[in-house]
């Protein structure tokens, strides 16, 4: 619990690339990890290195996408006092400062031409050259690279140079995505959540209701872990009562009904209407009305009430789902759940 990102998970699919990097970690060669956003490819990284025999070396890390591309280069491979405007003094680049470590290069897709020209020859010969600087230097590092991006395809495209990929991927190591990590939001959600009530010193951890559970394991999570640790974080901090189980989950942080539209100024509210999107159509094998009634307000209350049960049951009960498929908003979704005493005595009250 000390640091605030850990490997947690009990899927085949994750087990399956944790090992695979625990395999590859005593070997010294380059290594590639693929995977979307937010599913821990500085983990498997640190993995890696602190599982390699450079252990007691530095672990540098370089995220390849946070600098422009002018300096990409003076910045992995360092520069002589003078040999650009701006540098004053001579800089070691990080294939120094990782020497007798580990490099690891994030967002490797976004390198430009004449930087993978270098890295290619640092990869290939542990030689880099200073800007500025007439001889080369020897290096020892192992690269660790990482991309959300299909390397293949921008050797096609020609934006990435095919001898560098065929040498910096000795291993790929590919990780899944949340949502095919079956069985591990419940727990990574446990885990969040814990250690976020410790954080806000509550007495005890009441859980997350089963219908919030529901919710959480149905969301698709595009943001991957990252996003679940937000989720989660915020759920329990909005909380106000640690003694009931968290009920509320809201996944979309900037949904408000005061959030600003993003038409221009002085668009017309006839003109916002013909961009509108069209309304939801109605949902599939809706259940059928009734026939006759002697009661027209009641009849339509029933036939609201089955409408809902039935939209909650085809979307095993994730609200936002439900509330997408009906045509309605959230908020009108939640007004007819609780018109319908649909919620559970604890998020009616």
């Amino acid at each position: 619990m000390e640091r605030a990102d850990q490997f947690i998970g009990q899927s085949l699919a994750f087990l399956d690339a944790v090992e695979r990097a625990s395999r590859a970690a005593t070997l010294n060669r380059p290594v590639l990890v693929i995977g979307e956003r937010g599913t821990g490819k500085e983990l498997i990284a640190e993995r890696l290195h602190h599982l390699s025999s450079r252990w007691a070396g530095p672990l540098i890390i370089m995220n390849c996408a946070a600098l422009p591309e002018n300096l990409i280069e003076a910045e992995l491979f360092g520069h002589e006092a003078g040999s650009f405007t701006g540098a004053a003094k001579t800089r070691h680049g990080r294939f120094e400062e990782a020497d007798g470590g580990t490099l690891f290069l994030d967002e490797l897709g976004t390198l430009s031409m004449p930087a993978q020209d270098r890295l290619l020859r640092a990869v290939e010969y542990g030689e880099i050259t200073r800007i500025g600087a007439s001889r080369p230097l020897s290096v020892d590092v192992r690269i660790v690279a990482a991309t959300n991006e299909s390397l293949p395809s921008q050797v096609d495209k020609g934006r990435f140079r095919a001898d560098l990929l065929d040498r910096l991927s000795f291993e790929v190591i590919t990780l899944p995505p949340l949502r095919a990590r079956e069985g591990d939001v419940p727990l990574l959600t446990e885990h969040f959540g814990r250690r976020m009530s410790a954080e806000l010193d509550w007495p005890n951890w009441p859980g997350f209701s089963a219908r919030a559970m529901g919710e959480l394991e149905a969301y698709h999570w595009p943001g991957n872990v990252r996003e679940l640790r937000n989720v989660v974080e915020r759920a329990v901090y909005r909380h106000e009562d640690p003694e009931r189980a968290i009920d509320e989950i809201q996944f979309d942080p900037f949904h408000s009904p005061w959030a600003p539209s993003s038409a221009p100024t002085g668009v017309t509210h006839a003109h916002s209407a013909e961009a509108a999107p069209a309304a939801a159509p109605a949902p599939a094998s809706a259940p059928a009305p009734p026939a006759s009634t002697d009661d027209f307000r009641s009849a339509v209350a029933a036939y609201e009430r089955q409408l809902l049960e039935d939209g909650l049951r085809r979307n095993r009960f994730n609200q936002r789902a439900t509330a997408s498929a009906l045509g309605l908003s959230y908020d009108q979704l939640r007004h007819a759940l609780k018109r319908h005493k649909l919620l559970d005595a604890e998020a009616a009250g």
